[in-house]
């Protein structure tokens, strides 16, 4: 779940606010739950709105920290000022959007590929007709881009230097190179326009490499595969440092980094756990919950437990949910594993990539 906060300086600036987050979210490729806060006086009372009493800065560094999108209704001025502090690098900036408060224009000023500011932005505009403002130069020119790419394959970039180099070939027309590990590139997948494949492993330096391990490959750029989803169920109000410290213990033990992690995924009774919100937004990955009858339709054998099934609806959380999340052919690679009012558990999701039509 994409969580966007969207704040707003004027009433008029809220009724505008409350038109973007209107509307069922069928027609996006991720759900997303907003937000409203302001920072107008005469609107501190509206039900539903949060009124941001700090600073605007203040406000904007606890989103950042949450990882959560932001929506400026306003000046766009006032978000850069507002986010300039907390930037980082493209990989790990929440994503900044801007509308005016007129519903003209929305523009995303930060985090446009890997955030899905640039996405976000569409989608918001057609919402209340209004004009995305999109300033990525891959994007106007309907060109391949490697992070955008990465992001909706579930890969990491481990190398962010290279993104601008490979792009810098895409944008003066050379054709880029792409070598991805066998068995691994979905069956009737049309290559994008200007990508030239590679088998694997490379005998020679390629732009792209996508593989799961390294193995001194030389590339601009290499794309390693999220391939494990993190199971989880705890007590109500579980701190947020032992469900940290619980997490990187049993990551360890299985060899697992964190930019192996593409999610971790839980029973919807805990989507506001604030632990596990917490140690999601800090590592930059994607929270997912479920429904106790989407968790009883996982195929399995599973640890169950008739008091978790009381407490929940279904026998088991943790490994139930860790397989929901991989979708086809997921497998546990960590089974159930229990810790003062915890439960974890890792499954390892069957990876593959494909290319929009550019």
């Amino acid at each position: 779940m994409i969580k966007v906060s969207v704040i707003s300086f004027t009433k008029k600036g809220l009724e505008l606010s409350e038109k973007l987050a209107k509307g069922k979210e069928e027609a996006a490729w991720e759900k997303r739950e907003y937000k409203l806060f302001t920072k107008c006086s005469a609107c501190m009372h509206e039900e539903g709105v949060g009124f941001v009493n700090e600073s605007i800065g203040e406000w904007a560094g606890e989103q950042m920290r949450r990882k959560n999108a932001m929506v400026f209704v306003g000046a766009c001025g006032i978000a850069v000022r507002a986010v300039a502090p907390y930037v980082t690098d493209k990989l790990h900036d929440s994503p900044v959007l801007v509308a005016d408060e007129g519903g003209n224009y929305v523009i995303p000023i930060l985090s446009g590929h890997m955030g899905g500011a640039n996405e976000l932005a569409v989608f918001l505009a057609q919402k209340i007709g209004a004009v995305p403002v999109i300033t990525t130069a891959t994007d106007l020119n309907g060109k391949f881009a490697v992070d955008l790419f990465a992001k909706k394959n579930g890969l990491a970039v481990l190398n962010k230097e290279g993104i601008a180099r490979v792009s810098s070939k895409v944008l003066a027309g050379e054709r880029i190179t792409m070598s991805i590990e066998e068995g691994h590139l979905k069956e009737a997948s049309r290559l994008s326009q200007g990508i030239q494949l590679v088998p694997y492993p490379p005998s020679k330096y390629v732009d792209i490499v996508v593989a799961s391990e390294k193995r001194g490959v030389d590339g601009a750029v290499f794309l390693s595969p999220r391939e494990y989803i993190i199971g989880m169920g705890c007590k109500r109000g579980k701190e947020g440092e032992k469900i940290e410290r619980f997490i990187r213990k049993s990551m360890e033990e299985l060899g697992v980094s964190d930019v192996q992690v593409a999610a971790l995924a839980s029973i919807d009774l805990k989507k506001q756990e604030a632990g596990l919100l917490s140690f999601c937004g800090e590592n930059n990955i994607l929270f997912l919950t479920y429904s106790a009858d989407e968790l009883k339709n996982v195929n399995g054998e599973f640890h169950s437990s008739c008091f978790v099934e009381e407490k929940t609806g279904v026998d088991n959380v943790c490994e139930r949910a860790a397989l929901k999340a991989c979708g086809e052919k997921g497998r546990l690679v960590y089974e159930k594993h229990a810790e003062d009012g915890m439960t974890i558990a890792i499954a390892k999701r069957d990876w593959s990539v494909e290319f929009d039509e550019v």
